[in-house]
C-alpha cells in the first residue's frame, strides 16, 4: 500500500512540474503574440497622424502624433538601455500637452562610460512643436528594487523602470500618462534615438524558441515519469515471479 501511495505522489509531482513548464510555455506564446501585434501596429502607424491630446485618450494603441508640448526641467535617466551594443541611459523629461495632459518625452539615448558615471545633462525646456510615436515605455523585465532613486545632479532621477505611479510621485504631479512620446529622430531636439518599438527586449522569435523549450521540458517530465512507471512495474512483476518460484513445492 505504501508503494502504491508513493507512486501516486510521484505522478502528482510530475504532473505539477509539467503543468508549471506548460504554463511558462503558454506565457511565452502570449508574449510572442503581443509583440507581433505591436510590430504590426508599428508598421502602419505613420499612415495616420493624430493630435497628441486625442491620442492620449486612447492609451492602449500606438499612434503617430503631432502637437505642441511644454517641457519641464526634471530629468529621468532610464538605466540599462543598450544601443548598437553599448550600454547607456535613455533620457526622459516631463511635458504638458496643449490641453494640460502630462506625459514623459523620450529625448533619446546617451552612452555611459566604463565607470558608469551619469552624464551631465542640461534640461531642454520651453514650448516645442513636435511629432513622434506615442507608445508604451521600454519593457521593464524583472521588477527588482525601487523603480526610481534620486541621482546626484539636481532634479534628476535614475530609473530602472518607468512606473506611472512612481514617476508621478517623484515629479510631484497628480497623474501622468502610461504612454511616452518618442520624438521623431528627424527633429533637431535631444539625443540619438530611433523608433524601435521593442528596444532592450526579446523579439517574437525568441519568445517562440523559449516556448518550445518549456513545452519540451513538460513533455520530458511526463515521458520520464512514464518510463519510471514501466520500469517499476517490470521490477514488481519480476519480484512477484521470483517469490512465486521460491514458494512452489519442489
Amino acid at each position: 500500500m505504501m508503494r502504491h501511495h508513493t507512486r501516486w505522489l510521484l505522478w502528482l509531482l510530475a504532473l505539477a512540474v509539467a503543468g508549471g513548464f506548460a504554463l511558462l510555455g503558454q506565457w511565452q506564446l502570449q508574449r510572442m503574440h503581443e509583440k507581433e501585434a505591436l510590430l504590426a501596429q508599428a508598421a502602419q502607424v505613420r499612415s495616420q497622424t493624430l493630435p497628441l491630446d486625442e491620442a492620449l485618450r486612447q492609451p492602449q494603441a500606438l499612434h503617430w502624433v503631432r502637437g505642441e508640448i511644454e517641457l519641464d526641467a526634471p530629468r529621468i535617466l532610464l538605466d540599462n538601455q543598450m544601443r548598437q551594443g553599448r550600454a547607456g541611459v535613455r533620457v526622459y523629461q516631463p511635458a504638458r500637452s496643449a490641453q494640460g495632459a502630462r506625459l514623459l518625452v523620450d529625448l533619446g539615448w546617451l552612452a555611459l562610460p566604463a565607470d558608469r558615471r551619469l552624464p551631465t545633462i542640461a534640461p531642454v525646456t520651453g514650448r516645442h512643436r513636435v511629432e513622434g510615436l506615442l507608445a508604451p515605455p521600454p519593457s521593464a523585465g524583472l521588477a527588482l528594487g525601487p523603480p526610481m532613486i534620486p541621482a546626484e545632479a539636481p532634479q534628476t532621477w535614475l530609473a530602472t523602470r518607468l512606473e506611472p505611479a512612481a514617476v508621478a510621485q517623484a515629479l510631484q504631479v497628480r497623474d501622468i500618462s502610461s504612454q511616452v512620446l518618442r520624438l521623431d529622430p528627424a527633429l533637431p531636439l535631444g539625443y540619438a534615438r530611433d523608433l524601435d518599438v521593442l528596444p532592450n527586449t526579446l523579439p517574437p522569435a525568441r519568445h517562440l524558441a523559449y516556448a518550445v523549450q518549456w513545452f519540451g521540458l513538460a513533455l520530458a517530465v511526463i515521458v520520464t515519469a512514464a518510463l519510471l512507471e514501466v520500469r517499476g512495474r517490470r521490477r514488481r512483476r519480476a519480484g512477484a515471479d521470483s517469490r512465486a518460484v521460491r514458494k512452489s513445492p519442489p
